[in-house]
């Protein structure tokens, strides 16, 4: 998979280096301490965690470190703010360097396994009530992920779609937005109405209402501008950890829901650079 390509992770790891905090010193009356695992070998522990959906522990054994030292690394730099941090240096670069569009903008939520259960997760209507959780993502007009909240799976996608639009203003995306496309899903009289208030359109096809005096007709629906977030979900799912995940604290999925975007737009800069970086070097 690209996400563990070397010149991926050295791309992240660049930027992961600098914002890291700086390890703390330890004394010991005897002065016998064992010497740090060094943080590049835990962060490549972690993406092969995220990337293969493996348990800590096989994790921890592919890169020659504990369990436990994995665990307090990821708890550490969560405590830190890196996830978070990493994936909106992510999103800036990607902004500068090729461009996010914003005029049409697609929101849709997607549902994965949680066997493990604890916070953030519940029943999952689409899995015959397992645990499971979910996120609500929002993505530009190309498919980039610009904005994404992890929830439990019973919570309706209409009441995560406040917390994604907040995201979207927190990041400073809300004042470009033009369009937003959703499904079906979100034909409610309050989602209309906070589209209303906001002054944003919102294109949301109308639910069919079930007529008990005539047969049932299967009729086409037009996917229209929602293909974007479809085509991010499957990027996403393609992650072993989100789409099976067994972390038991919501802010844990969300550090790997960050970490998941941050390799999906380094690899599209990767990509980007490949194509056309011989271009603009030659001008």
């Amino acid at each position: 998979m690209l996400a563990l390509h070397p010149v991926v992770v050295d791309a992240i790891w660049a930027a992961v280096e600098a914002i890291i905090p700086p390890a703390q010193p330890r004394s010991h009356p005897l002065g016998c301490h064992r010497r740090r695992i060094s943080d590049r070998i835990c962060f490549e522990g972690m993406l092969i965690r995220l990337v293969t959906g493996c348990s800590w522990d096989v994790a921890a054994r592919i890169v020659h470190v504990g369990e436990t030292t994995l665990r307090r690394r990821r708890d550490e730099w969560l405590r830190a703010g890196v996830f978070g941090a990493l994936a909106s240096e992510a999103l800036e670069s990607y902004d500068k360097v090729v461009g996010l569009d914003l005029s049409e903008v697609a929101v849709d939520g997607s549902l994965h396994k949680a066997p493990s259960g604890g916070e953030g997760t519940g029943k999952n209507p689409t899995d015959r009530g397992k645990l499971g959780w979910k996120w609500s993502l929002a993505t530009d007009a190309e498919g980039i992920p610009i904005a994404w909240a992890p929830e439990a799976a019973n919570r309706h996608d209409s009441k995560l779609l406040e917390d994604t639009l907040s995201i979207l203003e927190f990041r400073g995306y809300e004042i470009e937005l033009a369009t937003v496309h959703l499904d079906r899903g979100y034909d409610y009289p309050s989602v209309r109405e906070l589209f209303s208030e906001s002054g944003i359109e919102a294109v949301i096809p109308m639910r069919r209402k079930a007529d008990p005096t005539s047969p049932r007709i299967k009729t086409r629906v037009a996917l229209g501008q929602r293909w974007p977030v479809e085509r991010a979900n499957s990027w996403l799912t393609n992650f072993g950890l989100l789409r099976r995940n067994t972390d038991r604290k919501l802010v844990h999925r969300e550090a790997a829901l960050d970490l998941a975007v941050t390799l999906i737009l380094t690899i599209k800069l990767v990509k980007w650079r490949r194509r056309y970086g011989p271009v603009f070097a030659a001008a």
